[in-house]
């Protein structure tokens, strides 16, 4: 896990330079006061009141500033409002899709759970930048995955977290995939009943992360699903020390999709106890 993170921060920042470095052309659009006035907004805390009125001033002065449209709608969808939020992020879409299509499917996928729609704008993706496509750190085949998951069509989840793990795997070794990755493609056989592949998944986070309380909550739940009752237990105890120790699934404003809970792990060990 710690590998992972540091990896992932290290992964994230790159394509975070990278997507800014194709956007800088694009910035000479913008005006030079409204840059000047934007650049003021990093020091203020998001959402609050000064914070608000510096961005309602960059698009005064230059209405097509995607980066002051797309952070003015910021603190409305965080506040579950999303008749404020939408007007205001389509505006930034309109100004650059290339960067905000992708990024409005990860919204809709997890602030909303509106797979549909999430689908669509990452198909959309594959045409506006075909090679860029890495909303929040993770490629648009990841975002697939789980938001066919959520659409129940395992067969679809799968294809693309393949597809997202072996693009990745060739590029920097299967050790260096995201632990998330392998445990939505692991959810995925659990929920179609090919428990082994499930299991499969799930002991490669082991190997390659050690610690991941949802991988061995599920991994238990496979075993039991075998019949293995006695190697499940040992399990959920890893499972319950991971979940303390904050080696679990989180986001800092919804729950992440098949995201568990401490009392998950209790209520099935109980189950299992005489």
């Amino acid at each position: 896990m710690g590998k992972w993170s540091k990896f992932f921060h290290s992964l994230s920042v790159v394509l975070m330079v990278s997507c800014h470095g194709q956007k800088s052309t694009e910035k000479l659009n913008h005006t030079k006061e409204a840059d000047s006035i934007f650049n003021l907004d990093k020091k203020l805390f998001q959402g609050s009141k000064e914070s608000q009125q510096i961005l309602q001033k960059v698009i005064q002065v230059d209405s097509t500033h995607d980066d002051a449209l797309r952070e003015i709608s910021v603190p409305f969808l965080k506040r579950g409002m999303p008749y404020e939020w939408k007007p205001l992020y389509e505006k930034a879409v309109k100004q650059d899709p290339q960067t905000w299509v992708p990024m409005r499917g990860y919204l809709y996928l997890l602030f909303y759970r509106d797979y549909k729609k999430a689908i669509a704008d990452f198909n959309a993706s594959d045409t506006l930048t075909p090679h860029l496509d890495y909303p929040q750190g993770h490629s648009v085949d990841y975002w697939r995955g789980i938001a066919y998951l959520g659409l129940k069509d395992y067969e679809a989840a799968i294809h693309y977290w393949n597809k997202h793990i072996k693009k990745e795997s060739e590029a920097s070794g299967e050790d260096w995939v995201e632990l998330e990755a392998f445990l939505y493609r692991g959810i995925v056989f659990y929920e179609m009943g090919e428990f082994q592949k499930a299991i499969a998944n799930f002991q490669k986070i082991k190997d390659y992360f050690k610690h991941s309380a949802e991988s061995k909550y599920y991994w238990a739940k496979c075993l039991l699903a075998l019949g293995k009752k006695e190697e499940a237990i040992p399990l959920l105890n890893e499972a319950l020390a991971d979940y303390k120790n904050k080696l679990r699934l989180s986001h800092n404003y919804v729950e992440m999709p098949y995201q568990i809970y401490l009392s998950d792990i209790e209520e099935l060990k109980s189950s299992l106890l005489p």
